[in-house]
């Protein structure tokens, strides 16, 4: 059984699939490793789930959120083809809008900020909200460097979206009322 440890990164550096040795502190290795950070959040997050429906939205988002991890961890110019990866697709974007607008539906529309808390689960959500749009902004940094598939970055914008409407849900479902910063009172 191999070591789950090797020692090649020992230098400060990675790889990208394919071998190319980078710097861990590489804007692609920054946006790789911060979309996994996400998907761990989202993963604790289904693990305070009562709602078999949101823990089969967040799995699938997970599996494509594992997707872009991977087109991400390519080098520049790769092609994912060549590696079995598929791309982040349209239609990725489109199932996300759908879920925000039906959960959408279901809420009081907003009237001032909210902050982020409640209960376990949509707190929980919020700071995976928080995490995919430090993503977003890891992956814009890379993409005034490097090719990024655009629909990566729309598909972050819209996950920190869904997480949110998301978190607003659970809220309501759990008779937690929303908490507003006091400035809005003022």
């Amino acid at each position: 059984m191999a070591r789950i440890y090797t020692m090649t990164g020992d230098d400060g550096t990675t790889g990208l699939l394919g071998g190319k040795r980078v710097p861990k502190s590489d804007l692609r290795v920054d946006a790789s490793g911060t979309v996994d950070e996400l998907n761990a959040v989202i993963g604790a997050a289904r693990c305070r789930l009562g709602t078999p429906l949101v823990d089969a939205v967040l799995a699938r988002v997970q599996d494509e959120l594992f997707t872009l991890g991977a087109n991400l961890a390519l080098p520049d110019g790769a092609d994912a083809e060549r590696w079995g990866i598929p791309a982040i697709r349209d239609e990725d974007v489109r199932a996300l809008e759908r879920e925000i607008d039906a959960a959408e539906a279901r809420l009081e529309p907003i009237r001032q900020f909210i902050l982020p808390g409640g209960s376990p689960a949509a707190a929980a959500l919020h700071l995976a909200r928080a995490v995919a749009r430090r993503a977003e902004r890891c992956c814009v940094a890379l993409a005034a460097a490097e090719k990024v598939d655009p629909r990566i970055l729309r598909y972050l914008n819209r996950l920190s979206d869904l997480c949110f409407v998301l978190a607003r849900a659970l809220n309501r479902a759990d008779g937690v009322a929303e908490a507003h910063p006091t400035f809005s009172e003022r």
